[in-house]
């Protein structure tokens, strides 16, 4: 058997793309959030998108989610909650248990900075060729998938749950 020594020249054009795509919405992300900085940190807003994305959950496993240790999600939520951003509940069947959500001025934030994002996205996706959109349409699908980010309009709505 050999051993593969590195990517392909397609991977490498793959990886190539998408660092300079990242680039470009990493732009998009930093300025719109610009409005909201100082009430959040960035860190603090994915938790955020988390909860919209995914519905209430358990401290822990927002800490997964996040890639963090359970303190560093405790300590983040201490602060969103603190802001009123989240909300912990213990359901009373188990008092032990305790369950993080989006309070409506949190969710209230992540739509504000969703709209913005949208708006400037709509800008820059404008200039790409009709014949192209779909084919990137597909392309960003199948990333965001990989990745296991849910598309926005299968986000939870806490509400609702």
């Amino acid at each position: 058997m050999t051993a593969r020594l590195g990517p392909t020249r397609r991977e490498a054009a793959l990886s190539d793309a998408v660092l300079t795509a990242s680039r470009v919405l990493v732009g998009v992300a930093a300025r719109s959030l610009a409005d909201v900085g100082e009430e959040v940190s960035l860190q603090q807003y994915r938790a955020l998108v988390v909860l919209a994305a995914r519905g209430p959950q358990r401290p822990g496993d927002l800490a997964v989610a996040l890639g963090v240790d359970p303190s560093t999600a405790t300590r983040l939520c201490d602060r969103l909650v603190g802001k009123h951003l989240i909300t912990r509940r213990r359901p009373p069947a188990d008092r032990r248990q305790v369950r993080l959500d989006l309070s409506a001025r949190g969710r209230s934030l992540v739509d504000a900075v969703t709209e913005r994002r949208r708006r400037e996205i709509d800008r820059i996706v404008a200039h790409v060729p009709a014949g192209e959109q779909a084919a990137l349409v597909r392309a960003f699908t199948t990333f965001a998938t990989a990745a296991g980010e849910l598309p926005d309009d299968r986000w939870a709505r806490s509400w609702e749950l």
